[in-house]
């Protein structure tokens, strides 16, 4: 069974296999040439492009390592076959999914890994930066590209596809509802339970022209909101102004409105508009700031694959249970 197993998987396997060798020669020779730099801007392709990688190999996981690994042999009633020699059912599926995690554990592991440390001169960087020019680690974007965060998607995408490929026991009809669950998932934990796991933590800071980092306006309401400078290296979850009372506040008062341009006028310079949003602070308002500090990023990563691997669990007595009703 071990062998017929790895027939079956090695052609998607080795497929991604040299996909990642090409991104490791990639970032081997790119990544030397990273560390002293303080000015990483003409870098954004490349940095994008290995946050992308990172999102996309767990779908690739789920869709072209999970939905066939099942479905192949249950449209084309091999399976029966096999059940009628002498392996048993719960040995041919803990086979099946025993080769799928190891590969996607390893697969995913080591291009994070390779990425991290590509990347580790820039997110050096971006941990001590206070302005939003940078993305810090553990910002949601960059977060799921880096450290063992990645070893849980990929582990939960293979095994939710191999339990929607049992489900719906059509190839292509599976895959795509495994692109769509497992993107529903990402979004929903990464919006949704992500800023939760740990408690966040907050800070009233002044509103300064010094600290002022965006103003947001329209020509009818005037200024709308304003942001002042998170912590180094932190996630922001909320950036409110508050009044006097300490009441979050839904419309700026009507001094702010002069500091806003007028219709048909040239726009003032920014450093005017921030001294003048700055009378907020004269008038008794000052700002709070909500977030993660960057300084738990590992606790974060440990905590979202401890859930992901929960999940992966979850999925798995699923497929047990779902086995003995296929004929």
């Amino acid at each position: 069974m071990t062998w017929l197993t790895w027939r079956q998987f090695r052609t998607p396997a080795l497929s991604v296999l040299a996909g990642l060798i090409a991104i490791a020669v990639v970032l081997a020779v790119t990544g030397p040439q990273l560390v002293g730099r303080t000015d990483f801007s003409d870098e954004d392709a490349l940095f994008g492009g290995t946050i992308l990688v990172l999102y996309l190999l767990p779908a690739v996981i789920g869709v072209f390592w999970g939905v066939p690994m099942i479905t192949r042999e249950l449209e084309s009633g091999t399976h029966s076959l096999v059940w009628n020699q002498t392996v048993t059912r719960k040995r041919w599926l803990t086979t099946k999914l025993g080769f799928g995690l190891l590969a996607a554990v390893l697969a995913a592991g080591a291009l994070s890994l390779a990425v991290s440390w590509w990347a580790s001169p820039i997110d050096a960087l971006s941990a001590v930066q206070t302005d939003r020019g940078m993305l810090a680690r553990i910002s949601p974007v960059v977060f799921g590209a880096r450290g063992i965060a990645p070893i849980g998607y990929a582990a939960f995408a293979l095994v939710l596809g191999v339990a929607v490929g049992m489900l719906l026991r059509r190839t292509v009809a599976a895959m795509a509802v495994t692109v769509v669950a497992l993107t529903a998932v990402l979004l929903a934990v990464t919006l949704l339970v992500r800023p939760h796991l740990l408690p966040p933590q907050t800070e009233t800071v002044a509103i300064t022209p010094e600290n002022i980092t965006n103003i947001t306006g329209n020509d009818k309401q005037g200024i709308t909101e304003i942001g002042v400078r998170k912590p180094a290296g932190a996630w922001e979850l909320a950036n409110e102004t508050l009044d006097p009372a300490g009441n979050v506040v839904t419309s700026m008062p009507d001094f702010l409105q002069d500091c806003s341009p007028r219709p048909g006028a040239a726009p003032p310079e920014r450093g005017d508009i921030q001294a003048c949003v700055a009378r907020l602070g004269a008038h008794g308002y000052h700002q709070r700031v909500t977030y993660q500090p960057g300084s738990r990023f590992w606790p974060l990563q440990w905590l979202e694959l401890a859930l992901y691997l929960a999940m992966t669990t979850l999925l798995t007595w699923f497929c047990f249970r779902r086995l003995r009703h296929l004929s």
